[in-house]
């Protein structure tokens, strides 16, 4: 009855936003469309990076603007990009010309991978939605990597506006010249997705090329920097172009796997034999295939299957040291939730919560649990984005199988930068034990820059006896100004009531209210300053306790951020904290008593320029900490050894004074190793050291990718024990605490 009602209401608030949008569609800050050339007749591209082909002369550059360092100054290298389109392709071309062969960046072969290289991109919103948009980007070797963007690429409510882990069907091809160097790209309308009215679609656009070493970017259309970071690839902010009787392909892509391996996993001889060892080996052999299946049997509809869902080759979490009293956050990485993931996105207030989250389906506590399989329906409809997903979990070791499903809906109103919608999830397991949540949201641009937020969500579970919708349930208010240049401010309240439990998302922590905002000024400086803009701003959060409306945590967050135009940042934050203790907890394995604590510290980080030839970030932090102190150092460099070989070692100090307890230090270390080849043969290692487990992890992952949806796999994985003291108590320790090498092959088909 429950589940029954919220599906009601989300759909009667899509019908009844779908008026208002019909009449919506024209306005908002996009340029005014333009026609799209289209290639016909003798108009053939050979996809091979040099763009000599008679259809590119016939085509006029697009004209560029500097966006940074100095918006709207000379470009300083000649650059030529050309968009065609024919039946079925967009095409994008760059002559990409430089006087100094020698220092053009190309230090990167992975796909996804940026280690400082020059870039040349295109950035569609294919669904002219002024929202979301897939970016394609390629380097001097041929690297591709791609993106999807929502959000309108704003950093807001706790929505990360872009995920670099989707991936998708697409070409590329690039070539060195006497002159610099050139690149072609070669995207089926089959993967962008759009609305068809009337024979003609309307898309957002605009590509770019970057100069790493000079932390120069050339931009179409013409976008100024004042709407941040990543304005030049915001959907609202492209050109809109035309373009007519486009035959989008429908194609099926079915793709089986193999996957074959072993597991190792220390076990305790019992009885111990203790001439031998006290640890035996047990092995567990995997082999077993699966199958991923996607469909689009129209241009605004996605259709994707999975059956014995295999994650085998997903990057390993970076380890993290939790300094606070609630649980950590990881990002999901796994490739078959990230398709279009942004249309499922409901951010409920800080930078983690969300009333879904697609890590809880296949994990459970960080431990893999067998996906029998699942389905998912994603598309857009007018002003409707839509997006269904329903997948069922095996039964493990003390929890029965379980069914997971998520319906969002969210249609667009007034204009392209507002909306209204609403989400409901399902988990039930083999036992009928159901937890469901619903929400509901608004996001309107008032005027100019200024937005309001508003989000309801609110949990049913059957282990839980909910007081009231208010005790179950979770408010977010929001309004703010966004912009990079200029004033800015965000003011929000926020409840979250001590029944709220939406086991498909995540919350980190209940019962509270918060009073919250910000504000800053931010300057861009002129052609002469080597300073690139100047960011003076403030943050402060104030929790209390819903119970009492008593005080439980304040933060008060100075900062000041320096941008050089070489690329490089400076950032220094004071930042004062508060926090009512009434049960003891753990922290690296030191305890923070009851007690009522201020606390203070001075940060200070270094982020050097994303093209140099050393990468990475220095940072620091020292103050006071609870009843005590605390020192903390952050090394993160990054540097390429070869264009085939990349380094990235990275370094965490804290260092804990707490009267009348011991000093405690802790450490955590990462080194990436990255090797590729060429565009198909990689292999990357992640190994991670965390004292507070005094555990090392190693991850190695092989590729060798035949061609587009055709790859083969080899992930080993193992842990060890750094201390086999095991406190002085018999039996020591092994050595490792478990490996597993795994093979995978799979291979796409194209129907």
């Amino acid at each position: 009855m429950k589940l029954r009602a919220t599906l009601w209401l989300c759909a009667t608030l899509a019908a009844a936003a779908l008026p208002v949008a019909a009449a919506a569609q024209d306005g908002g800050r996009g340029k005014p469309s333009v026609p799209l050339h289209r290639l016909v007749g003798s108009g053939h591209i050979q996809l091979d990076g040099f763009v000599d082909e008679p259809a590119w002369e016939d085509i006029d550059p697009v004209p560029l603007v500097m966006y940074s360092p100095t918006y709207g100054g000379a470009l300083t290298e000649e650059t030529e990009i050309r968009v065609a389109y024919d039946d079925g392709y967009l095409y994008v071309s760059g002559r990409l010309f430089d006087s100094d062969l020698g220092g053009i960046r190309a230090n990167s072969f992975v796909r996804d991978g940026f280690s400082g290289d020059d870039q040349f991109s295109v950035v569609i919103d294919s669904y002219n939605d002024h929202e979301t948009a897939v970016a394609f980007v390629v380097n001097p070797n041929g690297a591709r990597s791609d993106r999807a963007v929502w959000g309108d690429a704003e950093w807001t409510a706790g929505t990360r506006p872009f995920n670099s882990d989707w991936n998708a069907h697409w070409d590329a091809a690039v070539q060195r010249t006497n002159d610099g160097w050139s690149a072609e790209m070669r995207i089926p309308f089959s993967t962008l997705g759009f609305q068809n009215a009337g024979g003609e679609v309307t898309m957002g656009l605009s590509v770019y090329r970057s100069i790493s070493r000079k932390n120069e970017r050339h931009v179409y259309p013409d976008i100024s920097p004042e709407y941040g970071f990543f304005g030049f690839g915001k959907p609202s902010l492209a050109q809109r172009v035309t373009l007519t009787d486009v035959n989008r392909a429908n194609p099926m892509y079915v793709t089986p796997y193999l996957l074959g391996g072993m597991t190792q996993i220390p076990t305790l001889r019992e009885p111990p034999d203790v001439q031998s060892a006290y640890w035996a080996t047990t092995d567990d052999p995997t082999g077993e295939p699966g199958l991923d299946f996607r469909y689009s049997p129209s241009s605004n509809l996605s259709i994707d299957l999975t059956a014995n869902t295999d994650f085998a080759q997903v990057e390993a979490d970076d380890q993290q040291i939790n300094l606070t009293r609630f649980p950590l956050f990881f990002p999901e990485k796994r490739q078959f939730f990230q398709e279009r993931s942004a249309t499922f996105d409901f951010a409920t207030g800080g930078v983690t919560d969300r009333v879904f989250f697609s890590r809880r389906i296949g994990l459970d506590q960080g431990e893999l649990v067998r996906i029998y399989g699942g389905a998912r329906v994603v598309g857009r409809a007018g002003g409707l984005d839509f997006g269904m997903l329903n997948m069922q979990t095996a039964p493990s070791v003390g929890r029965p199988g379980e069914n997971m499903g998520v319906l969002r809906l969210k249609q667009q109103i007034f204009n392209q930068n507002s909306s209204v919608g609403g989400i409901v999830t399902t988990r039930v397991d083999a036992y009928g034990k159901t937890n469901v949540a619903y929400g509901a949201d608004s996001e309107v641009r008032v005027f100019g820059d200024e937005y309001l937020t508003l989000r309801w969500a609110q949990s049913f579970d059957d282990d839980v006896a909910e007081r009231n919708p208010l005790d179950a349930g979770t408010l977010f208010a929001q309004f703010e100004r966004r912009r990079q240049e200029g004033f800015a401010y965000s003011a929000q309240y926020r409840r979250v009531g001590g029944d709220y439990l939406p086991r498909l998302g995540f919350q980190l922590r209940n019962e509270f209210t918060l009073f919250g905002g910000s504000a800053g000024y931010s300057w861009f400086m002129g052609a002469d300053s080597k300073l690139r803009a100047v960011t003076v701003s403030g943050e402060t959060q104030h929790f209390y306790r819903n119970v009492d409306l008593t005080p439980e945590s304040r933060v008060i967050a100075p900062q000041v951020m320096i941008g050089m135009k070489s690329g490089t940042f400076m950032i220094l934050t004071s930042r004062s904290s508060f926090e009512s203790i009434r049960v003891p907890f753990g922290i690296a394995g030191l305890t923070v008593d009851p007690g009522e604590y201020w606390f203070h510290e001075a940060e200070a980080s270094l982020r050097l320029s994303r093209g140099g030839l050393v990468r990475g970030e220095i940072g620091g932090s020292a103050g006071s900490f609870y009843d005590g102190r605390r020192v903390s150092l952050r090394l993160s460099p990054a540097l390429n050894l070869s264009r085939h070989f990349e380094l990235r070692p990275s370094y965490d100090i804290n260092r804990f004074e707490l009267p009348g307890r011991n000093f405690l230090t802790t450490h955590l270390a990462r080194l990436n190793l990255d090797f590729a080849l060429d565009t198909h043969l990689s292999l990357s290692t992640l190994a991670q050291y965390n004292s507070t487990t005094d555990q090392v992890s190693v991850n190695a992952r092989f590729r060798y990718h035949f061609r587009e949806g055709v790859d083969l796999w080899v992930v080993y994985n193992e842990g060890y024990f750094m201390d086999r003291t095991n406190g002085g108590v018999d039996p020591r320790l092994p050595f490792s605490s478990g490996r597993a090498l795994m093979v995978k092959y799979s291979h796409t088909l194209t129907f």
